[in-house]
């Protein structure tokens, strides 16, 4: 399920305008889309919401950001918690610095070297080692598995 929005700001310098549009679009999206489908999901079902490595190691200048993050991440625990009835999993992909295009954007050339100091594994991921994580949340290799937040992010978290 989807990626998010980051209408950050520095410190003081928010707007209720790119609060709302962050909370609106990494909160209330996934939650309004989880609970659309849930009439839909089959017993055994997974659901694989992505969420980011910001929800555990919030970072300064995306405070916004990080907070919605960690507000879907709860909102999956108490997901998992209910489902029992309906036998579905859900749990959180936590990607951490990643080479995509909007990475890119923002960072520029310094995105390897913020890689290289704060990533254990020296490098950001590449978007497929990401799928792959994805995959293996929704496949039957993680049928126990829920409510679980896996963060796909080289040590990132716990650096």
């Amino acid at each position: 399920m989807g990626r998010g929005v980051v209408a950050d700001a520095v410190r003081g310098d928010h707007t209720e305008e790119n609060v709302d549009l962050t909370l609106a679009v990494n909160v209330k999206g996934p939650l309004f889309t989880v609970q659309k489908a849930l009439p839909l999901l089959a017993q055994d079902a997974s659901v694989v919401v992505v969420g980011s490595s910001n929800s555990a190691r919030p970072n300064a200048e995306l405070e916004i950001y990080s907070a919605s993050k960690a507000a879907l991440s709860n909102l999956v625990h108490n997901w998992a918690r209910r489902s029992g009835e309906r036998r579905f999993r859900v749990n959180v992909l936590g990607p951490g610095p990643t080479r995509t295009p909007a990475l890119l954007r923002v960072a520029g050339e310094d995105a390897d070297r913020f890689a290289e100091a704060v990533v254990p594994l020296g490098r950001l991921a590449d978007p497929e080692e990401i799928a792959e994580a994805a995959l293996f949340l929704a496949s039957r290799a993680s049928s126990f598995v829920t409510g679980a937040e896996l963060f796909a992010d080289g040590g990132y978290t716990r650096a």
